[in-house]
């Protein structure tokens, strides 16, 4: 079926084999999530399939069960069940929440069936008769052999009908998502096509051979490059979706904490003692933005008695009179009367003016969403406003 090394088959299988350890942690951490365990599944016999299929293994099986050809329904049984787990897991990922009842009634047929051709696919294994070891051209060797006939036909069917299944659902679903969904889906779609020619090189040599005629090298050279792309590509396209969503978090997420900087740094002084949550620049970026939103809020509120809520109408009237949209005229509002508090706080702080007599406990708009806190932060960076405000206070509280 393939070199006498294997190594086009160890190679990819190795690396399906790293990308299920790398998934292990996630699935230990939340084993209740159905989607995450058929991922799992998915890459453990996509693991499995490769490294069965290569002629070291099907060597090493015939020779430990003492049975000749005992690979054959071994990997038979390992394609087929992973073709099934192929169609559970779109099923799954493309289930809406209204939808997951009749999902999961879906997803048991599947299992129930795949179940079924791999018990008729072994049963029909121990009821024929295979003497002769046949490591490349089992298909077209046996092909004439009763039961063993039948065990590759039953083969062949299922896992044609699963490569029609998981192309359409795949195109279907495909049409209507953008991004890594969809490159992923293409990926799976142009792996069962490949499977469907790994299909038709199969059944024409075995035709061939009912004929007469002796196309065996399309079982035994053109239909294992077919599986053996397919299977990559079907695994990688599985997996490339969430990659890309777990990158693209991230870097949405490192992008608003870069954002957040300039708040941040407006309000230091306010919160100069929190607590520190990080551990340097190793810390995972979920941990050092929720460090950065907390110390803002602390800092807000640190400062919040000197909010002027007059100073913030007037910077409210500016913006608004200049043509900004109500949220970027409601973040600069904001930005401004912070930067003034700022200013009145650390001069109380200092001793050179006092505090306040009565808090005033002013309710800013911005900070109650994680982009208002960007467009606050933003304001504070570029604003002419806020710095026109910022100056002032720091002009009026020098001639104090």
């Amino acid at each position: 079926m393939n070199d006498s090394s294997g190594l086009g088959f160890y190679i990819p299988g190795a690396v399906l084999f790293l990308s299920t350890l790398l998934k292990l942690p996630a699935l230990v951490r939340d084993p209740r999530n159905e989607l995450l365990r058929s991922v799992c599944l998915l890459l453990a016999l996509a693991t499995a399939v490769f490294g069965c299929t290569a002629i070291p293994t099907l060597v090493a099986v015939n020779k430990i069960t003492g049975i000749p050809n005992a690979a054959a329904p071994l990997v038979f049984s390992l394609l087929t069940a992973f073709s099934g787990a192929n169609i559970v897991l779109i099923l799954r990922w493309s289930n809406a929440p209204e939808d997951s009842g009749r999902t999961r009634r879906r997803c048991r047929l599947c299992t129930v069936v795949t179940v079924a051709v791999i018990a008729a696919i072994n049963t029909l294994f121990v009821l024929g008769d295979a003497p002769v070891e046949r490591l490349r051209d089992l298909d077209t060797y046996y092909a004439s052999t009763p039961y063993i006939r039948e065990m590759i036909l039953l083969y062949i069917a299922a896992h044609t009908t699963a490569a029609v299944t998981m192309t359409v659902l795949s195109r279907r679903w495909a049409r209507g998502v953008h991004g890594g969904l969809r490159a992923g889906l293409s990926l799976i779609a142009i792996g069962y096509v490949l499977n469907l020619f790994y299909d038709i090189a199969k059944l024409t040599a075995i035709g061939a051979h009912w004929a007469g005629r002796d196309w065996s090298v399309l079982g035994v050279r053109l239909a294992p490059a077919f599986a053996s792309v397919s299977a990559l590509l079907i695994a990688t396209g599985f997996v490339l979706p969430l990659i890309a969503q777990n990158v693209t978090n991230k870097w949405r997420m490192l992008r608003r904490y870069r954002l957040l900087h300039p708040l941040h740094q407006e309000l230091r002084v306010a919160t100069k003692h929190s607590i520190d949550l990080s551990a340097g620049p190793w810390t995972p970026i979920e941990v050092r933005l929720t460090q950065r939103e907390s110390d803002i809020h602390d800092g807000i509120l640190a400062v919040n008695p000197y909010l002027r809520p007059e100073l913030r109408d007037r910077a409210l009237r500016v913006e608004s009179e200049a043509g900004r949209s109500p949220e970027e005229a409601a973040a600069v509002a904001d930005a401004a009367a912070l930067a003034s508090a700022v200013v009145a706080w650390e001069r109380a702080r200092s001793g050179a003016a006092p505090a306040p007599a009565r808090a005033t406990h002013m309710v800013l708009v911005s900070p109650n969403s994680p982009q208002g806190l960007v467009r606050m932060s933003l304001a504070l960076a570029g604003s002419a406003t806020v710095r026109s405000f910022r100056r002032s206070a720091l002009e009026e509280s020098s001639t104090r």
